[in-house]
């Protein structure tokens, strides 16, 4: 694997986003609700806004906004999931350095803040004021869309590797460590490795100090910043005991040893 593909927000990507599924999800929920496809999305924590791309991508009336505090992981997307886009796009999206409890940006229809990156905001008090934000910034027609992950597994401290198939280059392996972890606040300190075949890594390519968030907490929250309804969508599992990656609406949750989960949130 050549050194440029063992850059960090490539392997990333290549081994955490899957975009494509992102977007079919969102949109298909959003139709249900409102019986039309949505345009305008903002991307909370963007990163390298893959999923800005994506979403400019699907028609030529969507619009998005990406909004993130790290310039480098802005910068790289810019350079390498927007330049991918074609002229007209590219137009269409506008990646902003900003503060998600403070940046002004055009209203949205869909606001997305996925893997765990809202998590960054550790008290209830900020995640309470970051969901009042996002509450009237939306339309009536809008929606929220988080995710969310649990079950004993998430307390532990301990290492999992997962293979990722690199349809350009090299395999190579995924590392998620949970380094540490406070019982009395619910902070967590996680770092993400990559591991090559031929003995060379990218040791703590990305590091994160958040909290664990339960859905309990997210959804009490979601409720006294105003969103009338909130659902959560549970994935199922497949003949093999693996996970499917289809979420659906559920009432009731499994105690399974590890989970994820989205949750939606209307205004």
């Amino acid at each position: 694997m050549s050194r440029g593909e063992r850059d960090r927000f490539r392997l990333y990507q290549l081994a955490v986003q899957n975009p494509v599924a992102e977007i079919d999800f969102v949109d298909r929920i959003f139709h249900q609700r409102h019986g039309r496809p949505a345009q305008a999305l903002r991307e909370d924590f963007c990163g390298t806004a893959a999923v800005c791309a994506e979403w400019v991508r699907r028609r030529p009336d969507n619009h998005a906004w990406g909004l993130d505090l790290d310039p480098e992981a802005l910068d790289w997307g810019r350079t390498h999931n927007l330049q991918r886009l074609n002229t007209e796009q590219h137009a269409r999206v506008a990646l902003i350095a900003g503060d998600v409890l403070s940046t002004e940006t055009p209203a949205p229809e869909i606001v997305l803040a996925l893997n765990f990156s809202y998590w960054l905001l550790h008290t209830r008090a900020a995640l309470l004021d970051y969901f009042q934000r996002v509450h009237a910034i939306l339309p009536p027609a809008g929606l929220l869309v988080l995710d969310a992950h649990g079950g004993p597994q998430s307390l532990r401290l301990a290492s999992e590797t997962r293979r990722i198939r690199n349809p350009l280059g090299e395999d190579f392996d995924y590392v998620w460590e949970r380094a540490d972890h406070d019982p009395i606040s619910s902070r967590q300190v996680c770092h993400i490795h990559f591991r090559f075949d031929d003995g060379s890594s990218l040791e703590r390519a990305f590091s994160y100090d958040w909290r664990l968030w339960t859905l309990p907490e997210i959804r009490e929250l979601l409720d006294i910043a105003g969103f009338s309804r909130v659902r959560v969508y549970w994935q199922g599992w497949d003949e093999h005991d693996e996970p499917d990656g289809h979420f659906v609406p559920v009432e009731r949750g499994e105690p399974d040893e590890a989970w994820i989960a989205y949750i939606s949130a209307e205004p």
